[in-house]
């Protein structure tokens, strides 16, 4: 039987997806935070939780993209948001078994960029994330302090393969330990699974990287008032920093001046 997912949308502060609800499952973490309403461009970072349109980086300058801290437009059936070097388009629909967001960014030929639905989720402790077996994943920084043997001189990231890279198994939440881990996938899809419940996301972008981003936080951050919080967000790229993409870890856009992709979701199961 199909399940719609209703989607709602805050164009006023930053087009932040503010619900995402399957029956009467709402899938979307929140948390009170009224500096959300203020901010402008260029602020520090206010994490009401939903699921943040991050472009055209993650973490770096400007914290979790340029988009979030600006307000949208409505144009059409379209979501509209103008940066000072690229225009970002959303146009999201239900279907049958969920909803898809098509988007276009336009923007000048060569310019890079990072793009990601930074969904936070409402996950209870049995909750798990499944990704293909062997996946490469990268681990960032902050996981430093939970793998097995240390963490290389200079070093980004390091790698390892899915759901246990370099030890550290990623694919379930259980209690709050304090840590707080980040990792990027190289994966189109994923699914997660919390009780009877189902979600699954994936991503299509024609001649551009795809992965999907975990954000564990179990406790661990930000100091000195941490919270719980999981992110699990399909991504265009292969990093949470452009300052750090190499070749191949960021998209592009071509010659047309515009790049396209689209975000399926679904309250069904389909496990890569």
């Amino acid at each position: 039987m199909s399940v719609p997912l209703e989607v709602v949308t805050d164009l006023a502060h930053g087009g932040r997806w503010t619900s995402l609800r399957s029956g009467g499952r709402e899938w979307l973490w929140r948390r009170e935070t009224p500096g959300r309403e203020d901010v402008a461009p260029g602020d520090p970072f206010v994490d009401a939780g939903g699921l943040e349109e991050c472009v055209p980086t993650v973490r770096g300058t400007p914290d979790h993209g340029d988009a979030w801290s600006r307000a949208w437009t409505r144009e059409a059936d379209r979501d509209v948001v103008h940066a000072d070097r690229f225009t970002l388009t959303r146009r999201i629909r239900a279907t049958a078994d969920g909803a898809e967001a098509d988007y276009v960014l336009t923007a000048d030929a060569g310019f890079r960029f990072l793009w990601a639905a930074h969904a936070l989720l409402d996950l209870s402790e049995r909750a798990s994330v499944h990704l293909p077996r062997a996946a490469r994943t990268r681990l960032f920084p902050e996981a430093a302090p939970l793998l097995d043997g240390p963490w290389p001189k200079g070093a980004a990231w390091v790698e390892g393969d899915w759901p246990a890279p370099r030890g550290l198994r990623m694919d379930t939440l259980g209690p709050d330990d304090g840590t707080a881990v980040g990792a990027v996938v190289d994966a189109s899809r994923c699914c997660v699974h919390d009780g009877p419940d189902h979600l699954s996301l994936a991503l299509e972008a024609d001649g551009q990287p795809t992965s999907v981003a975990l954000w564990r936080n179990l406790g661990g951050f930000p100091a000195p008032h941490p919270y719980r919080s999981t992110g699990v967000e399909p991504l265009l790229g292969r990093v949470f920093d452009l300052a750090e993409a190499g070749p191949g870890d960021a998209a592009r856009v071509p010659e047309s001046g515009e790049v396209r992709w689209r975000l399926t979701l679904s309250a069904h199961c389909r496990c890569p």
